[in-house]
This record gives C-alpha cells, sequence and structure tokens, in this order.
C-alpha cells in the first residue's frame, strides 16, 4: 500500500476534528480521540479544545477538572502533563504501569535516591492523600513524618522528578489549587477508579495510531516514551492490527481497519490557530516537514522542548503565531512560511474573533 503525505495531513486532520467543529456534546469523546489535552500550559489545553470544539463555556475545562470531576490532571507519556477523561484513567494508568525507567540503578543515581527510599517515598504519598488533597509542601511534611526527612526533603527540592513515579503507579493525581498553590490527591479519593483492562498498552497503541494515521515504531516509542526497541515489542504484539505502508517512499504502519480510509482521504479546506503543544504537533516531530507548508520545523520544534501555535490550513502546518495583550486588547501576530490567499486571511481573522473579546490580528513577514 503506498500513501502520499497528503493523503495522510487530510485524513489526521480530520481525525484530530479539526476540519468541522464537533457540538459541545463531543467535547470529552474529542479528549479521549487525542487521548489526551497536553497540559504542561493549562492554557494550551483549554485552546486545544476549543479549536476543535464549538460552544464551550470559557470554563469548561476548569469546571470539568475540579467540579464535575469528568477530567483529571497527572503526568503521562514522556513524563508530561496531560488531562485525561476520568472514566478512561484505569486504561490509561495501566498503561503508565508498565514504566520502568525509574527503577534503573541509573535513574536512582542521576536523582541521588536509593530503590528503598523511593519505594517509602511512593507509599508514604499514598498514605498521606488518602482521603486528603494537598499542597507540595504539605504532602512533603506528611511524607517526611512515615518516612525520614531525607525523602520527604526529596519532594521539596524538585518539582515532578519524585511525584512522577507516584502519578505512574496510580497513588496520585492533581486537585484542586489553593490560590496559586499546586495540590494533589490520590486518585480513588478523588474519581472512580475501576479496574485496569487488560493489554492496556496495545489498547493505547490502537488509539494512538487512530488519531495519528501513520507512524513508525520509533515515533510511536518516542511518544510512549520508552526506547523504540520496547516500541518494536508493542508492534510486534499488535500483530495483523497493524498494516505496514509505504508513505512517499518511507516505511510506515497503519491500522489496518483505517488503511482503506487512509487511501480514500480527500483534501481538507480548514484554517485553525493551534496552541503550543497541540496534539497535531506533538506527534509529527520525525516528518514534520512533510506536514509543513513552507518555513522549517526549527520554527515549530524549538529549543528546550517548546513547540510554538501553529496556524494550520487544509491540514499543513503554514505559520506560527503569538499573542500579547496590549490595554483591553489581545494583539494575535501570525508570521506565515509563504504567502497567504486574502481567503486564509479572513479566515483566520474569524478564527481570532471565536475569541469573544477584543482581538486584532497582526502580520508578520
Amino acid at each position: 500500500m503506498s500513501l502520499t503525505w497528503g493523503r495522510v495531513a487530510a485524513w489526521r486532520t480530520r481525525a484530530h476534528s479539526l476540519d468541522v467543529r464537533r457540538p459541545a456534546a463531543d467535547a470529552l469523546d474529542v479528549v479521549s480521540e487525542l487521548c489526551g489535552l497536553h497540559a504542561q500550559l493549562m492554557s494550551s489545553a483549554e485552546a486545544m479544545l476549543h479549536a476543535r470544539v464549538d460552544g464551550l463555556p470559557a470554563d469548561y475545562v476548569e469546571k470539568a477538572l475540579w467540579e464535575d470531576r469528568t477530567l483529571v490532571k497527572t503526568w503521562c507519556m514522556r513524563g508530561t502533563l496531560h488531562l485525561l477523561r476520568s472514566d478512561e484513567y484505569p486504561l490509561w494508568q495501566a498503561g503508565f504501569a508498565t514504566y520502568k525507567h525509574y527503577t534503573k540503578p541509573v535513574w536512582h543515581r542521576g536523582f541521588k535516591i536509593t530503590a528503598e527510599e523511593l519505594q517509602a517515598l511512593l507509599e508514604g504519598v499514598s498514605a498521606a492523600l488518602e482521603g486528603r488533597v494537598l499542597t507540595r509542601a504539605e504532602l512533603a511534611d506528611e511524607v517526611a513524618a512515615r518516612t525520614s526527612e531525607h525523602i520527604g526533603e526529596k519532594l521539596r527540592e524538585s518539582w515532578g522528578a519524585y511525584l512522577k513515579p507516584a502519578s505512574f503507579q496510580g497513588r496520585l493525581v492533581f486537585g484542586p489549587g489553593e490560590g496559586q498553590l499546586v495540590r494533589f490527591t490520590r486518585p480513588d479519593t478523588w474519581i472512580a477508579v475501576g479496574p485496569p483492562p487488560a493489554d492496556a498498552v496495545c489498547e493505547i497503541a490502537l488509539r494512538w495510531w487512530g488519531v495519528q494515521g501513520v507512524a513508525t515504531r520509533e515515533e510511536f516509542a518516542r511518544w510512549w516514551g520508552v526506547s523504540p526497541a520496547e516500541g518494536g515489542r508493542v508492534v510486534k504484539a499488535l500483530g495483523d492490527r497493524l498494516t505496514s505502508v509505504d508513505v512517499e517512499g518511507v516505511p510506515h504502519w497503519a491500522r489496518s481497519d483505517l488503511v482503506t480510509a487512509l487511501r480514500k482521504a480527500e483534501p481538507v479546506r480548514t484554517v485553525r490557530l493551534l496552541p503550543a503543544f497541540d496534539q497535531y504537533v506533538v506527534a509529527a516531530t520525525k516528518h514534520a516537514a512533510c506536514l509543513m507548508d513552507g518555513g522549517s520545523p526549527d520554527a515549530v520544534y524549538r529549543s528546550q522542548g517548546w513547540l510554538s501555535p501553529v496556524l494550520l490550513v487544509d491540514g499543513l502546518m503554514a505559520g506560527v503565531w503569538s499573542q500579547e495583550r496590549k490595554g483591553g486588547r489581545v494583539v494575535i501576530t501570525v508570521e506565515p512560511f509563504r504567502s497567504l490567499t486574502a481567503e486564509v486571511r479572513k479566515a483566520v481573522a474569524a478564527e481570532a474573533d471565536r475569541w469573544g473579546r477584543s482581538v486584532e490580528v497582526a502580520w508578520a513577514g
């Protein structure tokens, strides 16, 4: 099976709900299909959903997290923060429970903690958060009282390094903040936690291929946060549920049940202002140049893991943008990679108007 990147881009745009916006009632389905909302920046997580869903209240994400509890915030793939559907938390947590990097001696040496101390820390976190919501300082004090001051100090000196293993083991998620302070709680304190499914990683991998369309084992491994060899073992375990496809001379894997749809994908006509760390951009690192209309991947994938906000035109990354508040106005500065038509510029202005406040679009370059 031979595919072009144009077909892949068209299919992927639809899979990401970036062709036609979905109704508000589909918001949680969109979160599920995207494999969560990247939440290193909470504003980006919110914008990611609003780019795909119509009619959402401005406070939808905050209310879903802290009132309705239909979303949950935790450390996920690659150790990055994501928002997940609460009712799917058992699936994701079962997948994260397979992570082993923090059990290796090299991790212990790097973070100056023994395996025994880490286990004590994890058990201390779990006990301290039972039925409670605590700030990091409060959690550190509680863990110190249950273990040792040395272990408690580990939680004070690092933002997330020692808490991520706790989240991977299902011992910790984020709770509602207290002013400017972040707070944590235990999953079974905060949401309903059912039994974990079997073969969670395979189910997660199929879901990810379902939104990406095509990918190599290395791309899956990078997204999931494991070695290429481990990614290869997942591909092998999926068996005939994946099919080898050729994308402009390079072998990739695609979900077998989606190959025909990929081959027949028609071009899309769409303009979107995607926020920083949008899921459409996150997994495209290796073949970013194939999904760009001009420009260089360096303009999007910047140093220290920063991913720029992107102008998406007809499924291709066609520029980057930034915003700045000036008095009572928000100025969005768009830097296209090449000249845009008047129709596209008009569509960009319409996208900015959806923000529902005084917005001005400026053009750079």
